[in-house]
């Protein structure tokens, strides 16, 4: 338990983690230094889609297995629907780690109010910005392109 806490800490570090990176990584380092037993939710293969209009190139059981295979992560729970709050529900988690691009948010406020409403701390760790799954993307893409000979 951490210090001068009673309560057991049990925090929930949600995403994609697609394209796996260091971002990824510091978020989840960060959760784990803030909590007693991290649990890392991996977004499914549908609901990316759903929420972004693309798939992910990792798929879910893969990148599930990924984020499993590290220290820093106690459990790994899919998410297979969009309400954090049912996820709160199945999961059982007192904070819920996210990346400070959401702080000021009308997505991060909403989320805020939902949870404090049951308890649960939001916090924010700084977001890496010189690398993202996006970016990384953009580049494979890129790389992919045929070459044109003049």
């Amino acid at each position: 338990m951490s210090a001068g806490e009673g309560k057991m800490r049990i925090g929930y570090a949600a995403g994609a983690w697609d394209l796996f990176h260091i971002g990824h990584l510091n978020i989840l380092r960060h959760a784990r230094e803030n909590c007693d037993r991290l649990i890392a939710g991996v977004v499914d293969d549908a609901m990316l889609l759903r929420a972004k209009g693309r798939t992910p190139i990792v798929p879910t059981d893969e990148r599930a297995e990924i984020v499993r295979s590290l220290s820093v992560v106690d459990d790994v729970f899919i998410e297979t629907q969009p309400d954090k709050v049912v996820t709160w529900r199945e999961v059982g988690f007192t904070h819920f780690f996210k990346g400070d691009d959401w702080r000021g948010t009308r997505r991060g406020m909403q989320l805020e109010r939902e949870f404090r409403a049951v308890g649960v701390e939001v916090v924010y760790f700084p977001y890496t910005t010189h690398t993202s799954s996006t970016r990384l993307r953009a580049a494979l893409e890129v790389l992919e392109r045929p070459v044109s000979t003049p």
